[in-house]
């Protein structure tokens, strides 16, 4: 009974030996590290710029007053339809300014002036006929006594000449006395008070082309200088996309790249870049710091029933397109990371992550295009712990 009883008390050390060693094994045994996976995957990749960008009209007209005039009130707003050579302001000359007392005064002398200067060029209009009569009448003494042959023909030369200057001396005063009376009327028109619509007939502003009025700055009537704009016009079927890109990436956006437009409140567009400007400007970012940026013009391609929500100045988000591959092998992002000189990833073998070396061939801002190193349905870590190492044990985290 008492070795019946040893032999129980013994098996009962021995189990509990047991249970404390493979609690300390499973203690400091090297537990599985909990990971997400993805699967490689074929497909179509494209690398692009992503950058902001604003829409304008390849054509925009802005109408301005020839002369200075006074504007009717515009019935034309924003958004009405116009054809080339509709009438779209009506001017009407402005009113003399205002005289006051001491301009008043000074006016009224120079009207006695000019008044005093057209009596001096009468009189001298009076003189020079006199002194063409005389001319005339010693002009036929002389021809009577040379005809006698008691003057020499030298003299008689010289009295027709002298005839002849005394006409040109009263055609002369004749200019000056008509000079000074217009100088008197321009004196006295200066004092006339300014009498409203007693002016010449308006002046009609009409549209160089058919579109839209874009912007009425000056609805209401005003007295307008010369050059004042008064509306815009534009066809909003002829639209293209501004975008202020760097001039890093600038390089790789040539004309003729393909474009994708979007966020501007409707479905993605297609568009192709028509112009890299090619001069840059300095622009200083939103965290302050100096960039250098350029501007692409790019040409909306979709028919315009497409886009006829898209207004003039409304931001978009472009995509311009560097790089397209077909059927190409798409790895997430998230699983690469460097590795000697070149990319790697963890694949997943089994239950144990297992270094791979791969080649980025291109990448965007979700995806890279692996051109060697793996294939397509093998399955990948992404994000993966800095506790991985080639060989270490995983499991994968259930969602």
């Amino acid at each position: 009974m008492n070795v019946l009883k040893l032999k129980k008390s013994t098996w009962l050390w021995v189990a509990a030996g047991v249970a404390v060693l493979a609690a300390l094994a499973w203690a400091f045994s090297t537990k599985p590290v909990e990971v997400e996976t993805a699967a490689i995957k074929q497909g179509h990749f494209e690398q692009s710029i992503e950058e902001d960008g604003r829409t304008r009209l390849k054509d925009r007209y802005t109408v301005s007053a020839p002369v200075a005039a006074r504007v009717a009130r515009m019935v034309l707003r924003e958004g009405d339809s116009v054809a080339a050579g509709d009438v779209v302001a009506v001017l009407t000359p402005v009113m003399s300014s205002m005289v006051d007392e001491r301009s008043a005064r000074e006016a009224t002398a120079r009207l006695k002036a000019a008044a005093a200067g057209v009596e001096r060029a009468s009189a001298r209009v009076a003189r020079a006929r006199i002194s063409l009569q005389e001319a005339q009448l010693e002009k036929e003494r002389t021809e009577k006594l040379a005809g006698e042959g008691f003057l020499s023909t030298s003299r008689l030369d010289a009295v027709r000449l002298a005839q002849s200057g005394a006409r040109r001396e009263l055609e002369v005063a004749d200019a000056e006395r008509e000079m000074a009376v217009q100088e008197k009327a321009q004196a006295a028109a200066a004092l006339q008070p300014a009498v409203a619509g007693s002016s010449t007939r308006p002046l009609s502003v009409r549209s160089p082309v058919s579109g839209v009025v874009l912007r009425v700055p000056q609805p209401s009537e005003a007295t307008l200088a010369a050059g004042t704009a008064l509306l815009d016009i534009g066809d909003p079927e002829r639209m293209e996309v501004i975008s202020e890109l760097l001039t890093t990436d600038a390089v790789q956006a040539t004309a003729g790249r393909r474009v994708v437009i979007e966020r501007w409140g409707g479905p993605p567009i297609e568009g192709v870049v028509r112009r890299v400007e090619p001069a840059a400007f300095t622009k200083v970012s939103a965290l302050g710091i100096e960039e250098q940026r350029v501007n692409v013009l790019i040409d909306v391609s979709n028919p315009p029933q497409a886009w006829r929500n898209m207004g003039d100045g409304f931001r978009v988000s472009v995509r311009i397109v560097t790089a397209s591959v077909e059927q190409a092998v798409l790895a997430p992002l998230g699983a690469m990371f460097p590795h000697g000189k070149g990319m790697a990833v963890y694949r997943l073998d089994g239950s144990h992550a297992r270094l791979q070396p791969v080649e980025v061939g291109a990448r965007n801002n979700n995806e890279a295009w692996l051109s060697d190193g793996l294939t397509q349905g093998q399955v990948v870590i992404v994000y993966p712990p800095s506790t991985i190492r080639d060989g270490s044990k995983v499991r994968v985290r259930t969602p």
